[in-house]
Order: C-alpha cells, then sequence, then structure tokens
C-alpha cells in the first residue's frame, strides 16, 4: 500500500530550500500553531469528559467509591455492618480502583501526514496532536501516567498535555516523530500504547513496528487517522498526483479509473492491520479528518473504561470512530 502514501494528491514536495533550514521553518510552525491545538485538545476533552467519571471502577485502593447491596458471590468481610445496620439489606463497602497504569502516546508526524483535501479543514497532522494532546488530557483527569513515547517519561502532572506539547515542539523533525515509526520501545504488559497514524507503509514494516511494541505483553490502540480524499479517491479526470516525501509527481489522465483498484488495495491494507491487532489483543478504528475529534476520543475513553470489551481490548474495529 505504498501509492497511497508517496503519491498524494495536492502534497508538496521540496520547496527549493536547504534542508536544515526547511526542518527550522517547519519546526517553528508547529510551536507558533501549538497553543491553538492545545487550546482546541482541551476544549475536546472538556466536551468528552463531560458525564464520563474517567476510568472511576471498583478494585484495591484506600479511598471510598460507593456502598452496593451484598451479594451472595461476596465475602463476609466485606459487608459494611454499620451501614447494613441501618436498613434491611446487606451493603457491601467498595473502594476505587486506584492502580494507575502508565499509557505512552504516539502521533506520527511525518510528511505525508500534512495532507489536506478540499474535503477537510485540517491536515492528518494536526488531527493527530490535537488526539494526542486530547488524550493526554483525559488520561491525567483519570489518574494514569502519559508519555510522549521516545521522548519523555511517563507522568501525572494536571500539565502533561502542555507538556507533551513543549516535547513535540522542540522535537517535531526527530525520527521518533518524523520518520513515521514508533521508536522501538519494549513497553511492559502493564502499559498501554496509543498510536495515532495513517498507517499507510507497506504493511510489513507496520507489522514489525507494532509487533516490536507488543513483544512485552503491552495493550494497546491503533488509531488510522485518514483524509476523506483518501478513503474515496473523489478526482476525475486529468490529475497530477505529488510525493509527499520527494520531488516525485505521477499524472493520471483518468483519474475515476483508478478508484475501484485503490480503494480494493485500501481495503486489504485496512484488512490486514486489523488481523494485526485482533491477533496481538489490541484495538483498532478509523477516523476520518471530515467527522470531529470527539468521535475517536470517546471510543478509546469508553474501551480504556472496559465499557466496550472489558479492560483487555480484544480487536475491535471501528469506521468513523463509533463505539
Amino acid at each position: 500500500m505504498a501509492a497511497p502514501r508517496g503519491h498524494v494528491p495536492g502534497s508538496s514536495g521540496h520547496d527549493g530550500d536547504g534542508r536544515v533550514f526547511r526542518l527550522e521553518r517547519d519546526a517553528h510552525a508547529l510551536a507558533e500553531t501549538l497553543p491553538d491545538l492545545l487550546i482546541e485538545a482541551d476544549r475536546i476533552a472538556q466536551t468528552v469528559a463531560h458525564g464520563i467519571h474517567g476510568r472511576r471502577r471498583a478494585g484495591p485502593g484506600e479511598t471510598f467509591w460507593q456502598f452496593r447491596t451484598y451479594e451472595s458471590m461476596d465475602s463476609a468481610q466485606l459487608i459494611d455492618w454499620r451501614r447494613s445496620a441501618s436498613s434491611d439489606h446487606l451493603y457491601v463497602r467498595e473502594r476505587e480502583w486506584e492502580a494507575a497504569h502508565t499509557l505512552w502516546l504516539w502521533p506520527d508526524l511525518s510528511p505525508s501526514m500534512r495532507f489536506r483535501s478540499h474535503l477537510a479543514n485540517v491536515t492528518k497532522h494536526d488531527r493527530a496532536l490535537v488526539l494526542t494532546l486530547a488524550a493526554a488530557e483525559l488520561l491525567v483527569r483519570g489518574g494514569e501516567r502519559v508519555g510522549l513515547l521516545g521522548l519523555t517519561l511517563p507522568t501525572t502532572s494536571r500539565r502533561a498535555s502542555t507538556r507533551l506539547a513543549e516535547a513535540i515542539a522542540t522535537h517535531a523533525t526527530a525520527p521518533q516523530l518524523a520518520s513515521g515509526k514508533p521508536s522501538p520501545a519494549r513497553i511492559s504488559r502493564f502499559s498501554g500504547v496509543i498510536l495515532f497514524s495513517d498507517f499507510l507503509d507497506p504493511i510489513d514494516e507496520v507489522r514489525a513496528s507494532i509487533e516490536t511494541l507488543a513483544a512485552g505483553g503491552a495493550t494497546g490502540h491503533l488509531v488510522q487517522v485518514l483524509d476523506p480524499a483518501e478513503e474515496t479517491l473523489p478526482y476525475e479526470g486529468r490529475t497530477e498526483f505529488l510525493a509527499s516525501e520527494g520531488g516525485e509527481s505521477w499524472i493520471a489522465d483518468r483519474a475515476e479509473s483508478l478508484r475501484a483498484r485503490y480503494q480494493a488495495r485500501l481495503q486489504a491494507h485496512r484488512e490486514a492491520l486489523q488481523d494485526i491487532a485482533v491477533r496481538l489483543g489490541w484495538s483498532f478504528l478509523v477516523h476520518h479528518t471530515d467527522r470531529p475529534p470527539t468521535e475517536p476520543l470517546l471510543t478509546l475513553v469508553m474501551r480504556l473504561e472496559g465499557r466496550v470489551h472489558g479492560y483487555r481490548w480484544q480487536g475491535a474495529t471501528d469506521a468513523g470512530g463509533a463505539p
């Protein structure tokens, strides 16, 4: 599936500047954009968090959560006799689950992610960044530790999204973010990883990267971020396709004649991604940049809460981000 990544409509090639100056300019542009993206991420996090109680659930901990009616499977030692004495029923005192987990976040900031068609208002690059920062905000509110894969240490600070944004601005052109492949870190089985990318590299390369991260038994999410034009190839007539990571170009006399074959290859590539996720016990969902960013974020939160498939994700797939 190299063609859609390497030849996307509207992408820019070399601009004639020296590589160092071009990368410096891109880094400054990203730094200038990040305050706006942080504001948007916070707004999205606020929207998703409304009516959702983070990761709260019963489990080991010291903080009181709730009383519930005694059930036959419960140990008698769990009964709260003081609460039960004021009622005709027996009650169990539950404590809130407090075992914080570490979740590593990774946005793909490679050149192909800067693509935006006439069907969307944002680039894949900016959407992946916003989703990363909003996810960090929500996870920290839920008591989890978050870190930027390959770049930062995990933190529970309420300024986690700002710290991640600062790290991204500082290392925007570093291989950990700009290569299109997540850092080959070994993630422990008690941690999780959430990857935001178009995942349009050759499937063997994608598989190798994901298997490296999953080697320690970590759970994870794959969030495929695509422009709607990459899904439908809506172009007609003579169309020039420009490479996103080089100066190559290719002209199709009748772009519409390619649509069926292109969509078949894209579907085959996506099914291969889903197979990887299912085999590893990871989750996979697709998000299009013309859709609200709250959709994939809400799905992630619900899965992390165990509302969909229990605490360990079972490799489900959602087109468009619906749970």
